[in-house]
């Protein structure tokens, strides 16, 4: 199938490793371009230079008030035009409901909701019917994670958040998604193993919780992400999609 992505320019927070990497890949093989961000300068360097000349990068923190203005800046200037966006933040500190510090909580609120809004509201001026604007959330949208209750009562709400600008944004022909990723080999799941205390019986009790009987690889990510910011996907608006191997138990 043709998703049509030759010459587009997309904009990817949070992909100079992981699931972002991970579709900024599948983005360039398909001939898009990209421009990618993370906070380490380093590592955006390392991720440009893996992607080939297709990919530019910039360091930017979206916690940080003005660098939502600043990368779209960059991405227009790099690009010509933005033709979607997927918006990722790192996961927040895990730990319990109740043994979770208040500034933990208020770190998380600054991270999960008000960085990516901070950049929605940077951007939609610049977008044109036919774009897109997807965001990376969690299982935690449909069901609670054991040991992360930031992101178990912040990232349904950004879902919903992304329910209503889809609605808002309709109009305008442009299309809203959430992708929730379930248990995917990065280092965010490497870090959550080796917290467990026992790395080897966290992914052994994983795998046995999913259907597909194992943990997914990144770039199974990055091709449904890749087909969600196409305009292969012009019709899909306003929905999240579980891409887990069928761990959640809800449809």
């Amino acid at each position: 199938m043709e998703l049509g992505l030759g010459g587009r320019g997309y904009l990817l927070t949070g992909a100079s490793r992981g699931l972002g990497f991970a579709t900024a890949r599948a983005l360039v093989d398909d001939g898009a371009r990209v421009l990618i961000s993370s906070r380490s300068a380093g590592s955006v360097e390392a991720a440009v230079s893996s992607l080939g000349t297709a990919a530019s990068g910039v360091p930017a923190d979206l916690a940080e008030p003005g660098d939502a203005d600043r990368l779209v800046s960059t991405a227009l200037d790099r690009l010509g035009t933005i033709d979607g966006a997927l918006i990722s933040v790192g996961g927040p500190k895990p730990g319990s409901v109740l043994g979770t510090a208040e500034e933990d909580w208020r770190a998380g609120v600054d991270s999960v909701l008000l960085g990516p809004l901070r950049l929605v509201k940077a951007l939609v001026p610049h977008l044109t019917a036919g774009a897109c604007i997807g965001f990376v959330l969690s299982t935690s949208v449909r069901q609670p994670l054991d040991g992360l209750a930031i992101s178990n009562g912040l990232r349904p709400g950004l879902a919903m958040t992304a329910k209503g600008l889809a609605d808002e944004l309709g109009p305008r022909g442009i299309r809203v998604f959430g992708l929730m990723p379930g248990t995917i080999a990065t280092e965010r799941i490497a870090e959550i193993a080796e917290a467990s205390g026992d790395a080897d019986t966290y992914r052994t009790q994983t795998e046995a919780a999913i259907p597909l009987g194992r943990i997914g690889q990144p770039e199974e990510f990055g091709r449904v992400a890749a087909f969600l910011l196409s305009p292969a996907a012009s019709y899909v608006t306003g929905t999240v999609v579980a891409v887990d191997g069928g761990r959640l138990r809800s449809p």
